[in-house]
């Protein structure tokens, strides 16, 4: 089902301010919230598309790229690199090529396997069919780059010592796990042997940000190249990609790359790279910079002047 634009789902208009916003979700909020509905799913999914319209509107930043590009420009698919549903399947995970997939619940209490089983009713109500040897978890961690292609590793079975190859699929973001069955502590009399949860730690890059599907960066230029226009190379995961930016463009809009960002299903379309103009304002001016800069400001202010 497509979404719903943001502003309609809040019920205000796009040029509403951020106290306008903010009131129109804390109504909803109170109308929709769980806890004041017991139940009642309808009301649970209402909820949910408030909030993430809410948290898109509420943020300056993202709200300008959903105003140029709608939901492709803020993730527009959830989050998900894997695609659209239940991203945690029948399972409470996702398989792909042989392989299970968990998300970072995060928080306090017992084990991963206690977690997915309380939420999901993975793993835990396993174990009471069977017994089930101990479950270990262990750690990778891989570039940026890396977390959109996908990459083979090798990781350590903590028992037996032997090299397991994982293949980390593209598109695995910073926090998932992948579930390798039976590779864990050995099976009990009886039993089946434990998993092993192989972490995903994604490496942070020095330029580029990810939010779901889309790659995020930002690129200087200087206050003549945003009057006047320029052709600008920007860093992409593909590399270097020519970009044209066009004259009388103000700081802090958004250019959007399609199809340079992360993947967004098994097919391999992949997301958008938007890059967010910031203009430079100079420093240490020279005498004659000055001069020029006097001269353009004396004639932005004349009702003829450089505008026309």
């Amino acid at each position: 089902m497509a979404k719903r634009d943001y502003y309609e789902v809040l019920g205000v208009s796009k040029n509403a301010s951020d106290d306008e916003i903010k009131k129109a979700y804390r109504k909803l909020a109170i109308k929709y919230h769980p806890d004041k509905n017991p139940g009642d799913k309808s009301a649970e999914e209402k909820f949910k598309e408030a909030t993430e319209a809410y948290e898109v509107l509420n943020d300056k930043q993202k709200r300008a790229r959903y105003d140029q590009f709608g939901h492709a420009g803020v993730g527009g698919n959830g989050g998900n690199p894997f695609g659209g549903g239940n991203p945690f399947g029948q399972n409470g995970g996702f398989d792909f090529n042989g392989q299970s997939f968990q998300f970072n619940f995060g928080g306090a209490g017992g084990g991963l396997d206690d977690i997915l089983g309380d939420l999901f009713g993975f793993g835990g109500g396993r174990r009471h069919r069977v017994p089930r040897g101990q479950d270990y978890e262990t750690q990778v961690i891989i570039d940026f780059k890396d977390a959109v292609f996908g990459v083979t590793r090798d990781v350590v079975a903590p028992d037996s010592g032997k090299k397991i190859k994982v293949k980390i699929p593209a598109g695995i973001d910073d926090g998932m796990a992948i579930r390798l069955s039976g590779k864990g502590g050995p099976a009990p009399k009886g039993g089946e042997p434990g998993d092993l949860y192989v972490r995903i730690r994604v490496k942070p890059d020095k330029n580029l940000t990810r939010e779901g599907n889309i790659i995020l960066s930002e690129a200087v230029i200087s206050m003549a190249d945003a009057a006047l226009g320029c052709e600008l190379d920007v860093d992409t995961v593909d590399g270097k990609v020519t970009m044209k930016v066009p004259a009388g463009t103000q700081s802090g809009t958004p250019f959007r790359l399609s199809g340079h960002g992360v993947p967004m299903r098994a097919d391999g379309d992949r997301g958008p790279h938007i890059v967010t103009i910031i203009v430079e304002t100079p420093k240490n001016l020279s005498k004659r910079q000055k001069e020029l800069l006097e001269e353009f400001r004396d004639a932005k202010s004349k009702k003829h002047g450089f505008w026309g």
